[in-house]
């Protein structure tokens, strides 16, 4: 389908309540422009037509940014091709801090292009994983929010998450349909963790005539995390907690 990008994103984003500026329009389709070309090298997304892009990865990601308040000091776990970091990072400028942490060099290296290219002044880019560096007092309890989307069943995401949080921030997960299932898995790991379900939001947005259904998980963490969380990878992948 081809589509005038900027004016659909624009008109798209009024749809859920969100106005975007010229700038940051222009800043959206260096993005996508960017993401489709490393994505002939690497495998990013195998979302790559135009609308799909706006409505599956920047509109379901600009639902998110409702939750978020200027000044805070923001984390994406598990950041992939930047979804929602970059789309908060360009959505916000410089009135957030945002790190971006993911565990292949080859994602981080195609994020440095696209930070380089939009001149984002609030992102930092870190190869490691999730588990490893949570236990790094520079990153542990560090952060007001954090956020991640499509990394992991709810129960393992918590322990990745939950620990680089400060006491009385919030976790922002983006989730499909089946949170329900998600949620009851995952029932004693909240209290595991410290950390308690605080809201569930829904939303949808409709690509092709077809809808889909998402959620918000707005997760409040009301004491430090355990100093054993997060385990080793394997351990987390042998028992994930319950």
């Amino acid at each position: 389908m081809e589509v005038d990008f900027k004016k659909s994103l624009y008109n798209e984003a009024l749809k859920i309540g969100i106005k975007l500026s010229d700038d940051k329009l222009v800043s959206f389709e260096k993005y996508k422009e960017i993401l489709i070309e490393w994505n002939k090298v690497i495998n990013l997304t195998t979302i790559t037509e135009d609308y799909a892009i706006i409505m599956k990865h920047f509109i379901d990601c600009l639902e998110v940014i409702k939750y978020i308040e200027e000044g805070k000091k923001v984390i994406d776990v598990g950041t992939g091709a930047g979804f929602p970091g970059i789309v908060i990072a360009i959505y916000f400028g410089d009135k957030i801090n945002i790190t971006l942490l993911d565990s292949l060099n080859k994602r981080i290296e195609f994020l440095k292009k696209v930070v380089e290219t939009l001149k984002l002044k609030n992102v930092e880019l870190i190869h490691t994983r999730a588990e490893e560096n949570a236990h790094n007092e520079d990153y542990r309890e560090k952060f007001d929010i954090v956020v991640s989307r499509a990394v992991a069943p709810l129960n393992v995401l918590l322990e990745y998450d939950m620990p680089y949080i400060k006491k009385e921030g919030k976790a922002l997960l983006l989730k499909g349909s089946n949170v329900e299932k998600e949620i009851e898995e995952a029932k004693n790991t909240f209290g595991i963790l410290n950390c308690k379900l605080e809201e569930k939001i829904k939303y949808e947005y409709v690509y092709n005539e077809e809808k889909y259904d998402r959620n918000i998980l707005i997760i409040k963490k009301y004491a430090n995390c355990p100093l054993k969380y997060p385990r080793s990878y394997g351990k987390i992948k042998k028992s994930p907690l319950k």
